[in-house]
């Protein structure tokens, strides 16, 4: 049996149909022989859940190695894109100099372009490619994410909210009509404070 990268159904299911039949080819069979191997060995590179579907097959259900081929990757395509779609979620990640209010606001807009993602999925890539370095509070996000393990888009984006907060009043992001009345307010109140302690 020639040497053949063992397919466990997260691959590319056409590009281990081709490797194998390469395989099987190079051994100076006979045309019938070819056939013969193809359809017997196929088995024997398979592992995980590919291995599984294998064994799922009815006895005899199955003549040829074009049936079995035609089978085998009409199963696993879906599981191809699958995969895909995760890998396209972890590679959104947090620019070197991005606030977390952009990183946001990023992340959303590019889930949305993208097949359904599961939630707990969402949670675990924007958690991972939170960049560290930016700063201490995005290290105590990640660790407290982290820590909490939240399964769930809301979870994460509701205890980042309370750090952008903080963020914005750390650089003086453009407040909303109803925060600057508040601080406006509060301005006040504490001018008039001023002026009656020094009137003391």
């Amino acid at each position: 049996m020639p040497d053949v990268p063992k397919y466990d159904g997260t691959s590319d299911p056409h590009e281990h149909i081709t490797i194998y039949t390469t395989a099987v080819k190079g051994n100076d069979l006979a045309p019938h022989e070819i056939e013969y191997v193809l359809l017997k060995k196929f088995g024997e590179t398979l592992t995980g859940g590919a291995l599984t579907w294998y064994s799922l097959l009815l006895e005899h259900s199955i003549d040829t190695f074009e049936i079995l081929a035609d089978s085998f990757i009409e199963a696993h395509t879906g599981a191809k894109k699958v995969q895909a779609r995760k890998i396209d979620i972890f590679k959104i990640a947090q620019g070197e100099f991005e606030l977390l209010r952009e990183v946001v606001t990023r992340f959303q807009k590019e889930r949305m372009l993208l097949p359904t993602i599961p939630d707990e999925w969402a949670a675990e890539a924007f958690t991972k490619r939170l960049n560290l370095r930016s700063s201490d509070a995005f290290q105590k996000l990640k660790e407290s994410l982290l820590e909490f393990q939240m399964t769930t888009w809301a979870d994460v984006h509701n205890r980042c909210e309370s750090k952008i907060s903080i963020e914005d009043d750390q650089i003086g992001f453009p407040l909303s009509a109803k925060r600057r009345e508040k601080n406006k307010k509060k301005s006040k109140d504490d001018f008039d404070a001023d002026r009656q302690s020094s009137r003391g």
